[in-house]
């Protein structure tokens, strides 16, 4: 057993080749790093490390992921709130010195990477199988395949008319993860036969589900993400630099009335909670009624 440093919501181990993470379950800790639970940090997946004052009194130690090497980030895609970085260790202020001695030893240990990818994901991804409820349909994986099961109060008529899908991972080539903490937010699988296009809208995509109000929380749909991308990433040559192979999907062009009708219900909700101000609720809902 190495060294223990211990901060809020996190205590980080430090051994001879790697950082063992391990995350507090109290109600302060956000969710996402309660889902964790502990997380093990190989050093050659560490591009650098940083000590930085924070808020209110407190010194923030931070290890830089390389691109390519946690399959969580890869997916996240740097939409992760501060709070919910699983590689920020919030100290007390009178801790610095202490931080700023873990944080030099862990330079020494660091090599110089040239950020080039790593073949393979170097920190374990969250373990299959996984599931969760988005707005419009369950999502499942088992490891081997993804599933998606239409929820007749939220599936566009798109969706009920393609029916209950299933993805084998071989058939996939990445996924895009759109935070629910987002207007908009989703998951989409993406083919790895790409010589079809799209819906440009999620809610449209039998590939995607869409994200809602208590709908696909991060703690569960981030993980999810993850763990898809890192069994599509084991089973086939590593995706292009740049992480999960998101990409944008071209224009759908004119929609379904139901279907507008439905994303106008969702935002009148998302409103209400007060997610959406005013004017973007106004500025949104002219979008939506344009499509018609």
């Amino acid at each position: 057993m190495g060294d223990v440093l211990a901060g809020f919501h996190a205590a980080w181990e430090f051994e001879s080749d790697s950082v063992l993470i391990r995350f507090e379950r109290g109600i302060r800790t956000p969710k996402l790093l309660q889902a964790l639970g502990e997380r093990r940090i190989p050093l050659e997946a560490v591009a650098a490390v940083s000590l930085t004052p924070g808020k209110r009194g407190t010194v923030v130690l931070h290890a830089v992921p390389r691109p390519g090497a946690d399959p969580l980030m890869d997916a996240a895609a740097g939409q992760l709130k501060e709070g919910s970085d699983p590689y920020r260790l919030v100290l007390p202020a009178e801790r610095e010195t202490l931080g700023e001695y873990y944080a030099d030893e862990l330079r020494a240990k660091i090599s110089d990477h040239e950020d080039v990818r790593p073949e393979k994901y170097l920190v374990a991804p969250p373990e299959a199988p996984r599931q969760f409820k988005a707005y419009d349909g369950k999502a499942t994986f088992d490891g081997d395949s993804v599933a998606f099961r239409w929820f007749w109060t939220g599936a566009s008529s798109a969706k009920w008319k393609a029916g209950d899908k299933t993805f084998p991972i071989s058939d996939l080539s990445g996924i895009e993860w759109r935070s629910p903490e987002l207007f908009e937010g989703h998951l989409r699988l993406l083919p790895r036969d790409a010589s079809g296009e799209q819906p440009g809208q999620a809610d449209q995509d039998p590939a995607a589900v869409v994200f809602g109000l208590g709908y696909g929380p991060v703690h569960e749909s981030l993980p999810f993400a993850a763990s898809v991308l890192a069994a599509v990433r084991a089973s086939g040559p590593a995706p292009p630099q740049g992480g999960a192979l998101c990409t944008e999907s071209a224009g759908a062009g004119r929609r379904d009335p139901a279907d507008i009708a439905d994303r106008i219900r969702h935002l009148g909700e998302l409103h209400q909670a007060g997610l959406v101000t005013d004017a973007e609720f106004t500025s949104k809902k002219a979008e939506l009624l344009a499509e018609l």
